[in-house]
């Protein structure tokens, strides 16, 4: 990398040029940024495009207008607003966050690096599009949208995983970043990658960079930047327990916190060779009868597989064994602030219109 200070400033005016005609300057967290609002936005849009983005960025804000809110909700409230979004952690870690910001800040969003950096969920990428999004702070960002653009303009080679490619990803970064218009910088180079430096069919005619683009230059574009090296996912097989009670009810237990969908509410969980019927008297002092199986569904993480085959157990008798209602609920479709597993919900959904209760 060897860049002048000249060709630094050339490739800033060329992205801001752009970005004046044909950037997105209406996104909901643009109308009023704040950091309070920009720090739901940047974690909203981890691993999520932004269309999908908006509407529960427009439901979340209209229940947690302002930190204290957010701070003073139960988990259940905000798992339930975050349902559908995946990646649940980053949910979890809003709410712990807030919680941080009422206790450590007063209330008040940090408007200091490490502070924000701090925060559970922020990464230096977040932290540094929080601050110059919000209050015009000069940081360099490097989500992945600004990663494939500076891996196709200069030609980058490797998966930017790598901390080498990291590295040299994030000395472009910040050698580019301008001392001006700095939110207007960071928003024009993720909206670049959004919307025409994409992964895959890149629109390189309507790019401002195309001129000095290495990889367009030697015809390579798609080359860049190197896809994570391929791994074979692990796959996982389990049952869930539709347990039904006489009001068309469907058991739900609470998972723990940390782990795959922590946090959630979803159905009892046993391994491919338990016995269901033995497993509730055991563990739920509850006498079933199994209704059979329904269709086996495939659920993908981004580190295993999840085949699931659901079992549809009914209740014998009015349920006399002890259920914690911290930990297990007798859920019915008009019960609100339930923060449910994607596939649980899904199957809920399905259930509910065919069986109404």
């Amino acid at each position: 990398m060897d860049l002048t200070d000249s060709a630094s400033e050339a490739f800033a005016r060329r992205v801001l040029r752009w970005h004046r005609r044909h950037g997105r300057h209406d996104l909901p967290w643009q109308r009023e940024r704040t950091p309070y609002r920009v720090w739901i936005s940047e974690i909203m849009l981890q691993q999520t495009r932004v269309e999908t983005a908006i509407p529960y960025y427009e439901r979340f804000l209209a229940a947690f207008p302002e930190v204290g809110t957010l701070a003073a909700a139960t988990e259940d409230r905000v798992l339930h607003l975050w349902s559908g979004l995946g990646y649940y952690a980053r949910a979890r870690n809003l709410h712990r966050a807030a919680r941080i910001v009422v206790e450590k800040h007063g209330g008040r969003f940090p408007e200091a690096f490490d502070a924000v950096l701090a925060l559970p969920g922020v990464g230096r990428s977040t932290a540094g599009a929080i601050l110059s999004l919000a209050l015009g702070q000069r940081h360099p960002i490097l989500d992945g949208n600004v990663k494939r653009v500076l891996a196709r303009h200069f030609a980058v080679a490797g998966w930017p995983g790598r901390s080498a490619v990291s590295k040299r990803l994030w000395a472009l970064s910040d050698r580019l970043t301008p001392t001006e218009a700095v939110a207007d910088y960071n928003q024009a180079m993720m909206d670049l990658g959004a919307t025409l430096c994409t992964r895959a069919r890149p629109r390189c005619g309507r790019c401002p960079l195309r001129k000095s683009c290495r990889a367009a230059a030697a015809g390579a574009v798609e080359r860049y930047p190197a896809p994570r090296p391929r791994r074979i996912l692990p796959e996982k097989r389990v049952q869930m327990l539709v347990v039904r009670d006489s009001k068309g009810r469907v058991l739900l237990e609470k998972r723990p916190p940390a782990g795959v969908w922590g946090g959630l509410w979803s159905l009892p969980e046993l391994q491919p060779d338990q016995e269901p019927c033995a497993w509730c008297r055991e563990h739920l002092a509850l006498e079933v009868r199994d209704e059979g199986a329904l269709a086996e569904r495939r659920h993908g993480f981004s580190h295993f597989l999840l085949h699931i085959q659901p079992r549809l157990l009914r209740l014998k008798n009015p349920a006399t064994g002890v259920l914690d209602g911290r930990r297990t609920l007798w859920y019915k479709p008009d019960q609100s602030h339930r923060g449910l597993a994607a596939p649980v919900a899904a199957l809920l959904r399905e259930l509910f219109k065919e069986d109404p209760p």
